[in-house]
């Protein structure tokens, strides 16, 4: 089953490494997601640009109004995600809790949801609408 793994970061906690200190937390990080890789754990994951870079999109009065920024002011941001691959949500937090990201921010985990029964429905709903010229 897959995990979508939402870790969260407090961009100050950086600022104060050296370049030392961030390469060798990174490299620890990477290498525990190349071993989640060997495994068949990892099923994908980015890196996010800092929430300054991000737009919001809200539907307001019938139309689609953008916002600059994060959709909200918190301590902590969104940093990137992880799709895990995992029997079931305590393996997921058996094999997150070991990630060496946690101690940069904490792990959200969520189980994916399967849409595909409601995708089939829409696609035959769909399909039996006549078609708009």
């Amino acid at each position: 089953m897959k995990y979508i793994c939402l870790g969260y970061i407090a961009p100050e906690k950086f600022e104060n490494l050296s370049e030392t200190e961030l390469n060798a937390m990174m490299d620890e990080c990477f290498s525990y997601d190349d071993e989640l890789r060997q495994h068949g754990h990892f099923a994908g994951g980015e890196a996010l640009q800092p929430p300054q870079s991000a737009a919001t999109l809200r539907w307001e009065n019938g139309k689609v109004a953008v916002t600059d920024g994060p959709y909200a002011e918190t301590k902590e941001q969104i940093g990137g995600i992880l799709i895990l691959e995992a029997r079931d949500l305590n393996h997921a937090i058996q094999l997150m809790s070991q990630h060496p990201g946690v101690k940069a921010g904490p792990f959200e985990i969520r189980p994916a949801a399967d849409l595909s029964e409601m995708i089939r429905e829409s696609e035959l709903r769909r399909a039996a609408r006549p078609e708009s010229k």
